[in-house]
């Protein structure tokens, strides 16, 4: 069975046969013991630290599907490297522009992904609500706004209603968390510890998107809710809201309220807050975890982890765009 690596310390990756073998460096540059993965095992690797590696490596990783995302050391995500395209149709992506070009189909598109993201947002909010978290005034506000979701006439007054909607839900979360505040969002640099999980978090779902997306014949680079621009994959900034309430916010909800991570995980300094390798890992094993929890899928009439419910919601886009069958966005049920 495949699995997600993930590589902390700075270090080399090469080939040795059909495995990566990984020496990790410590902080005077001396090799410590080395890490042996088989290619046939890797499904993608995350790296954390500075990754050494030249062009036969990643030769080796192409032909082998396999993907690497790259983080900063300020948790920011700064790229990917994405095999070749294997699903490539020409026909789907003039659908795809095309639904975007116009701006009645590009609008009704963006509007059910913000439904689906906002349901999800208030199935959590309602979650917390029934166990003792005073939100009633809060949920009514959001209902609010996704009432006169479909009225939207623009993408931008559309990223307007999102805007609120996150900002009033952002506004639980001093209610939910029981020992740390937020303080309002915070974006670059984040500026507390709920902040510093949110960004982190956000960058961890991205980048699950973007795999589930490159795993179809979508191009990542055309998007509906979020403008596409250069040198970012905007089709999984859409498909990240959906998935960002049901993977992202109740992992954080869960490591704070069980102190699974604690304030001594977060290293702080003058401007900006961030987790040490050792929240980063308990957040990240936290988020594995959840990714492979399962539910019974209504259709399928089959138990499906979390992580390919995001490679469905792709595919039900596919559909969507070649006109066999209408969107309806992921709204947990469960």
């Amino acid at each position: 069975m495949k699995k997600t690596y993930y590589l902390f310390n700075p270090g080399r990756l090469v080939r040795k046969d059909n495995t990566l073998k990984f020496t990790p460096v410590d902080e005077a540059g001396n090799d410590q013991k080395p890490r042996y993965l088989p290619v046939e095992q890797v499904e993608e690797l995350y790296t954390f630290g500075a990754l050494d590696a030249n062009s036969a490596l990643y030769n080796f990783l192409g032909k082998n599907q396999v993907p690497v995302h790259f983080f900063d050391y300020y948790e920011n995500y700064t790229g990917s490297f994405m095999p070749k395209d294997a699903l490539l149709s020409g026909k789907l992506l003039i659908a795809q522009v095309e639904k975007y070009k116009k701006k009645a189909d590009r609008l009704e598109i963006a509007k059910k992904i913000l439904d689906g993201a906002s349901f999800n947002i208030l199935k959590n909010l309602r979650y917390y609500n029934s166990r003792g978290k005073v939100l009633d005034e809060i949920i009514e506000t959001i209902e609010s706004y996704r009432k006169i979701l479909p009225e939207a006439k623009a993408i931008d007054e559309l990223m307007g209603f999102e805007g609120n909607i996150r900002r009033i839900y952002y506004e639980a979360f001093e209610l939910i968390i029981n020992d740390f505040s937020m303080q309002g969002r915070s974006y670059r640099p984040p500026k507390n510890e709920v902040n510093a999980l949110i960004s982190f978090g956000n960058m961890m779902c991205y980048s699950q998107c973007l795999r589930a997306i490159h795993q179809t014949q979508l191009n990542p680079t055309v998007s509906y809710l979020h403008q596409p621009g250069e040198r970012r994959f905007s089709l999984a900034l859409d498909i990240a809201e959906i998935f960002k309430p049901i993977l992202v916010d109740r992992v954080i909800f869960k490591v704070l309220n069980k102190k699974e991570i604690q304030t001594r995980d977060f290293e702080k300094s003058l401007n900006r807050v961030l987790l040490k390798p050792g929240g980063k890992k308990k957040f990240i094993q936290a988020f594995e975890n959840r990714l492979t929890e399962t539910i019974m899928h209504r259709n399928l009439k089959r138990k499906v982890s979390y992580k390919h419910l995001i490679k469905l919601e792709c595919y039900k886009l596919v559909k969507h765009i070649m006109g066999i069958e209408d969107y309806k966005p992921l709204k947990m049920y469960w």
